[in-house]
């Protein structure tokens, strides 16, 4: 298996260091296999959609200007 090398801010590493029990590189595996199962589901998805990205885009803006009315 190919390792990897993470850089964490060291707030972080002192709180992880507090607790030496838990294996970090595994939460770590675990949260990688996460985001690249649902990065699979939103390809899948993606692959039938006919929008563009343009047209992604202007719908995003749609939705946080929406946003920004409605808690502002």
């Amino acid at each position: 298996m190919p390792n990897m090398t993470l850089s964490v801010p060291i707030e972080l590493h002192n709180e992880m260091l507090q607790h030496s029990e838990i294996r970090w590189s595994e939460i770590a595996r675990l949260a990688f296999e996460k985001k690249v199962k649902e990065l699979h589901w939103i390809d899948a998805l993606l692959e039938k959609s006919e929008l563009t990205e343009d047209d992604a885009e202007r719908i995003g803006h749609k939705i946080k200007r929406n946003i920004r009315k409605r808690f502002s």
